[in-house]
């Protein structure tokens, strides 16, 4: 089976952007939420937003589909170590910043990030080339099942301690799909399992926040002034917005009543505006943008194309999903944002970046030959 070059799959390029310019309108929509108590801090979100996170992340994407690819193998475990080292820095006194009890951004004086989008990708393509390399080896419980513990180990250790505990879950989740792909064996896949219940389970002892959360899934209609809040007001906004919507702009619940209607809650934002076609809509994207994904990955010629393309892909549909679910109140509420939508600039960037990578590994598919029987 001989390497062949195809232009970039323009398929998964029209669904991604169908989702940047849809997720580009309903941000804009719910940022007038901020209009007259937050004028200048409005002007400075959207310029991050926008030119950073959007047009920057596009430059970067493009500039990424031209990388060779040998390249971001080659430099994959020293693109993950910089990035631990950039994470574990929020928890130095005076260079993390503090916010909502979380120890999660570095400020720069003219913006602030949060490392774990860049740490999330990083982790991704390390697991990748882990896991290509590994073919080689014996397919025994250390050389497969050990070394992802050892790094879901590492991450954990340090987003725990912030804490951050929805991006540790996202990163798990995605690196169990692309160890699943792998082939692994499926008692090492059970044996996985039992120890993420334990370790779920120790967390949710040890965590009041995470019990606390559980417990307003269980009953959304317990606290509503309190920690039901933000559920409560998701779901007025929601199912205020009926078949069709209010209209672009005429959400009533992003004034005052929903918390976080530029992040965690702008699904709702949109759910009111838009209605039930719009809602839908928006997550037959995602799910579209899954599909696809995964045919490119099925598609590759290498194994370590096919682990980034699988995780990449995993990462933000399942991130995506979670956040729609915790809006609507089928999974405890979190604070995962909608990728391509919510606010965060460095997010949308690196979220762009892993759109080129995705891109520049789809010019690399089999060549299937197909034997031509001569009379």
């Amino acid at each position: 089976m001989k390497p062949k070059t195809f232009p970039i799959d323009k398929v998964f390029l029209i669904i991604t952007g169908i989702l940047i310019g849809s997720g580009l309108l309903f941000f804009l929509s719910a940022s007038l939420s901020l209009l007259g108590s937050h004028g200048g801090e409005l002007t400075r979100i959207l310029l991050v937003q926008i030119l950073l996170g959007l047009v920057g992340g596009i430059i970067g994407a493009y500039i990424v589909t031209k990388i060779p690819l040998k390249y971001v193998r080659t430099y994959a475990l020293p693109m993950a170590i910089a990035s631990l080292l950039l994470t574990a820095a929020v928890l130095i006194p005076g260079v993390g910043v503090r916010a909502g009890g979380a120890a999660r951004w570095i400020n720069l004086g003219f913006i602030s990030f949060q490392p774990v989008e860049i740490l999330k990708y990083t982790i991704i393509i390390y697991y990748a080339a882990w896991l290509a390399y590994a073919e080689k080896l014996e397919k025994d419980i250390w050389h497969t099942l050990v070394p992802l513990l050892a790094i879901l180990g590492l991450v954990g250790g340090i987003l725990l301690a912030q804490p951050d505990t929805d991006n540790f879950m996202i990163i798990g989740i995605s690196c169990i799909i692309m160890y699943f792909v792998s082939g692994a064996k499926w008692k090492h896949i059970l044996l996985f399992g039992g120890i993420g219940l334990l370790v779920g389970g120790a967390l949710i002892m040890t965590r009041p926040y995470i019990l606390d959360r559980l417990n307003t899934f269980l009953d959304p209609s317990k606290d509503p002034l309190g920690s039901s809040y933000q559920v409560q007001q998701a779901l007025i906004a929601v199912g205020s917005g009926g078949v069709a919507g209010r209209g672009f702009g005429q959400s009533i619940q992003k004034f005052k009543y929903l918390p976080e209607p530029l992040s965690d809650s702008i699904y709702a934002v949109m759910a009111e505006e838009f209605g039930f076609i719009g809602a839908v809509g928006l997550v037959l994207l995602y799910v579209f943008f899954g599909l696809r994904g995964y045919v490119i990955a099925m598609k590759t010629n290498d194994t370590f194309h096919r682990y980034v393309v699988v995780g990449i892909v995993s990462l933000i549909l399942f991130q995506s999903l979670l956040n729609i679910a915790s809006t609507i109140a089928l999974f405890p509420l979190s604070g995962l944002p909608l990728v391509f939508v919510s606010h965060g600039g460095t997010a949308l960037f690196f979220a762009l970046l892993s759109i080129g990578l995705v891109l520049n590994i789809s010019q690399y598919q089999k060549t299937v030959v197909i034997p031509v029987k001569r009379k």
